[in-house]
């Protein structure tokens, strides 16, 4: 059920040079219960009070989907000259926003049949499958499904939880992450590191029509490609569900 509330900033910290991690509690103490893949919306106002809005998915890592949590996390890009980069750039700990939410059906289908989840992400656009990660233990467990992420940055230094997705690939036989570097390879190369955009190493993943369903978030280019290939490659647009990403000023 969308809920209308106020937040109020808990702690934050830098992912990456232009990218915050924020997580904010309910100033009415209410807990926060979404499906991992969903979005909220900050409400706030231009310089000349006109209201305005921003959508950002939630990145906190339930114990259980539909689980109510106590914090919202959000990762925020700052876009230069962006009126809710300058929002978040001046809210120190302790800071109130207004929200609402949650938003979206960008999430885990409850009768999927699939025996693969092909998650891909640029930048900003991973949050939504950190919320998944427990979820996708789940049917891990329940269904032997398999699931890859493909998740393309400029650079290590923006890969945002990358650490928590090595982790949980390392915990978990059936989850792959691939990371994709567009402006070079790290200092340490691994193994399963990939260089390019993430559309020219989908073909590698041999995308399967009778066996996936992918999941495309983040940079509106990277998702319009991705969706044109995977249609190629005979996934029913039914099994290629979208959520893309736009710089708003």
């Amino acid at each position: 059920m969308i809920q209308h509330f106020t937040l109020r900033l808990a702690q934050s910290r830098m992912l990456a040079a232009s990218v915050r991690h924020l997580a904010f509690a309910r100033t009415d103490g209410q807990p926060f219960a979404f499906t991992p893949g969903q979005f909220l919306q900050i409400h706030f106002a231009y310089a000349d009070g006109k209201p305005t809005k921003r959508s950002y998915s939630v990145a906190t890592v339930a114990a259980r989907d539909g689980a109510a949590v106590e914090l919202i996390e959000i990762a925020v890009s700052y876009v230069p000259g962006g009126a809710a980069s300058a929002l978040f750039t001046h809210l120190e700990e302790g800071g109130t926003v207004e929200a609402s939410g949650p938003y979206g059906r960008f999430v885990l289908g409850e009768a999927d049949a699939n025996r693969r989840y092909v998650l891909i992400a640029t930048g900003t656009g991973v949050t939504p499958y950190r919320a998944m990660l427990p979820q996708l233990a789940a049917h891990m467990r329940a269904r032997g499904v398999e699931a890859v992420l493909l998740y393309g940055a400029r650079s290590e230094s923006e890969l945002l939880y990358g650490d928590e997705f090595e982790a949980f690939a390392a915990a978990h036989a059936g989850f792959r992450f691939v990371p994709c570097f567009s402006r070079g390879p790290r200092a340490q190369p691994r193994a399963h590191d990939r260089l390019g955009y993430v559309q020219s190493v989908l073909p590698e993943l041999a995308p399967d029509p009778d066996g996936d369903i992918a999941y495309l978030c983040g940079n509106p280019d990277m998702v319009d490609q991705s969706f044109e290939a995977l249609k190629l490659a005979g996934l029913p647009i039914q099994h290629i569900r979208r959520e893309k990403y736009v710089s708003s000023r």
